[in-house]
This record gives C-alpha cells, structure tokens and sequence, in this order.
C-alpha cells in the first residue's frame, strides 16, 4: 500500500470488514438488554446483569489483547506452542481470579462495598457464576484468530462473529421459551454459550494452519523469545493497557450504588452503554485500518485524518439522530423494551454521551499514530488519565451536585474520554513532526520481529 496512493475508496474498502465485525458485536447488548427488559422484574435483572457482565469485562482484561501477541509471535512449532502455553496459563489465572470474585465472602464484601440492593446483588451472583467459562473462551477465541489475522484470513474472523451472534440469538430465545430462569442469568447463559462456540469455530477454522505451522522448524541464530521471562515483557504492557480501560466499568457501577436513583441507573445504564457502542464502534474498528495504512513514514495521515473526521461527523450525527428526536422513544421504548419511565430517565444520559463518538474516532486515530510510531507508553498514561477523571467527576457528581447516577456516569464518561484524548495530542503532535521510519514493531519489547511471509 505505501507504494501506491491510498485513495479514500482504498481506506473503505480496507476499513469495511472490520467495521462490519466490530458492528456484529455492538449488536449482543441492545439484544440482550430487550430480551431482558421483555422478562419478570425487567429492573431487577437488567441491573444484575450490568452488574455481572461488569466483573465479566474487567476478569477478562488481560486475555483481550493475545490476539495481537499472537500475530505478532507465531510463526513456527515452537512459538505456536510456547504462546499456547502461555495463553492457558493466562486463562487459568484469569479464571481463578473469577472464582476468587465468587467465594461468598469476597463477593458479599464486594456486594457490600457497591450497596448492591439484596435483589440485585443475588441474580448478579448467578449471572456471574453462568459467565465462569467466559475469560478461558475470550483467550483461546483471541490466540486463534490472531493466527487467522497473521495469514491474512481475516475473513474468517468475521464468519467466528456470526456464529457467536447466531449462537447467543438462539440460547435466548430457547431459554426465554423453555427455562423458568431469571433475565440476568438468560442474558448470561446466551453470551458464555455464545463465546464457547465462537472459541469452537475458531479452533475449527486454525486447524489446517495450525498443522502446516506445527511443522515449521525455529530458524538458528534467531533470538530466542519463547520462554516465559520474556513473553511477560512482551505482553505486560498490552495486558495493563486493556485492564486499566476497562476498569471504567466497574468503577461506574461502585459509583452507582452511592447515587440517586441507583436501581433505574444499573437498569438502564447498560442500555444506553449499547446503543453508544455500535456508534463507537466506528472509531474502534478505524484502529488497526488506520496502522496498517499509515505509512513507513506515516505519509499518508493526511488522508487517513480526513476520513477519520468524516467518520467522525456519521457517528456522531447517527447518534445524535437518536438521542435528540422521538427515535430515542422507539429505540429505548420500542426496540430496547424499556418502560416509558425507564425511556425518560435514559434520554439526559444518552444526549450527553451524543459527541462520545466523535471523540471515540479521534482517540483511536491517535493510538494508530502513537502504535505504528511504536509509541505505546502514552496511551497507556492517557488511558490511566482517563479513569481517573471519572473517578473524579463522578465523586463530585454524586456526593456535591446530588446527581442521579446516570446522569453522573454520563459526564464522567465524557469528561474522562476529552482527558484521554487531549492527553494524546502532544505526543501525536511530536512524532507527526518527526517523522521518523518506523521502528521495530517488536524491538521495543525486546522481541524479534517474525519474518513477512503468509500462510494463505
């Protein structure tokens, strides 16, 4: 690509697919909060498996990124075999921190420290229990589909996003129809069978690649990254990265349970959190496009600028084309299956979160730039920055103005990510400037780059 001109059509049609994945996955809240909210005691169980689903999100933190490891290291038997090994020991530890999470006392003493409502506190204990194989399925699906990504079937990736849709579409359904289970522990069995047989797929799918790169014998004289020691360095600072980012939730959640109105925010919190989502989704899947076609030199950041502010200007207009007219009604009311008064307490939040695409877009813009330049370290000063701005918005929100704690996380949110992004605009600013080759990708860490060649 650097070789030729990257037009804008060159950027959609590279972009495209990875919207479409990250968009099949926006889709799994909004569907699983309606099939909640269209359950016995919508309130109670939606708020449970908000609360579920937020220990689920940061147990499974540090398994997130082993899909990029795993692009970035295996390339033979012996790295195959090394990063496998070091992906189960992950997803044990991870698991046993979710157990942990799960023996009575300590979840009665988190329970407590939240002011968890008895009702909601139980269902969520439940829903979290359901969700037990979910970071083991989250770590193995990742190790795989980095192989696909690295051999360039990235087609693939997205056929493993439609089963797990498929998948949890008809668990609900079937457990709506046939179980006498509560919402919270309908929504979490559909979501951890989901990821089970999106882990099975992905495992299907590597069979043949996994073989023809079972086969590949190290190369001598090459640096020898295999062992544990230096697999740690390599994947630490990736791990802490998505462990701190999303801290954010359940650090929203503690907050709630100190606020007004805390069983109508856990309600609808997630609600809008989902419906935001598919429009941050846009920024998200604009990441690994906007690294791929910087540049040697990040030439083309000109244009790859340009389309981000365009994608900018749709996400944050779409939203705010919901947020601002009566389609909030029908989103919330209609398609959520929230009631009237829940739809009413969920529009102040959601049009404040309107311009968070906007700025969703323009952070992960920022993070290509900083990545591709093998500048990792203020993203993850940024990303620190960020929570705890929250922190501090949402403390005052709360215990000063007195606010309803939707309200509260809704500006928090927002004052949290203009924090993380403006934290970013020096260091883009600087190495723009330079303009310097690109480094090792793996050279910062320690780690020899694998060699360019494919599997197709």
């Amino acid at each position: 690509m650097p070789a030729e001109r990257l037009t804008y059509r060159r950027i959609f049609a590279f972009w495209a697919p990875l919207l479409g994945t990250w968009l099949m996955i926006a889709v799994e809240g909004p569907y699983l909060a309606a099939i909640i909210a269209r359950q016995p005691e919508p309130v109670l169980n939606l708020a449970a498996f908000g609360v579920a689903f937020a220990f689920a999100i940061i147990v499974e933190a540090p398994v997130i990124m082993l899909s990029s490891a795993s692009t970035a290291l295996v390339e033979d038997g012996p790295s195959l075999r090394a990063l496998r090994r070091f992906t189960w020991g992950l997803a044990a530890l991870v698991t046993a921190g979710q157990v942990a999470v799960l023996l009575p006392p300590c979840f009665d003493a988190i329970a407590g420290a939240l002011q968890l409502p008895p009702a909601v506190a139980h269902h969520s204990y439940g829903a979290l229990a359901i969700l037990l194989p979910w970071p083991a399925a989250i770590a193995y699906r990742r190790f795989r589909q980095g192989l696909l990504i690295r051999h360039h079937q990235t087609r693939r990736v997205a056929y493993g996003t439609v089963i797990r849709l498929v998948t949890m579409s008809l668990l609900a359904l079937a457990a709506f129809r046939t179980l006498e289970l509560p919402g919270a522990h309908v929504g979490a069995l559909a979501l951890t069978g989901a990821v089970v047989a999106e882990a099975i797929a992905s495992h299907l799918m590597t069979r043949a690649l996994v073989r023809e790169l079972a086969r590949r014998r190290r190369e001598a004289g090459r640096l020898d990254v295999l062992r544990l020691p230096a697999l740690v360095r390599f994947y630490a600072p990736l791990a802490m990265t998505s462990t701190i980012a999303l801290s954010i939730q359940p650090l929203v959640t503690f907050f709630m349970g100190q606020a007004r109105f805390t069983l109508e925010s856990l309600a609808v919190l997630p609600v809008v959190q989902g419906l935001t989502f598919i429009f941050r989704a846009i920024g998200l899947s604009y990441l690994e496009a906007a690294i791929a076609l910087l540049g040697p030199r990040r030439q083309h950041f000109p244009r790859l600028r340009n389309f981000a502010a365009g994608l900018a200007a749709v996400s944050t207009v779409g939203l705010s084309a919901i947020a601002f007219t009566p389609l909030a009604v029908v989103w919330f009311h209609d398609i959520s299956g929230l009631s009237l008064a829940l739809t009413r307490f969920a529009l102040l939040p959601v049009r404040i979160l309107a311009v968070f695409p906007l700025l969703s877009v323009a952070l992960h813009l920022q993070r290509a730039v900083l990545v591709h330049a093998r500048r990792t370290r203020p993203i993850a000063r940024a990303t620190g920055f960020e929570v705890v701005a929250v922190v501090v918005v949402l403390s005052f929100a709360i215990h000063l103005l007195d606010l309803a704690g939707a309200v509260a996380a809704a500006l928090a949110l927002l004052a949290g990510r203009i924090i993380g992004v403006a934290w970013l605009v020096p260091s883009c600013a600087r190495v723009l400037q330079g303009a310097e080759p690109v480094a090792d990708p793996a050279g910062a860490a320690g780690i020899e780059s694998p060699p360019p060649g494919a599997i197709r």
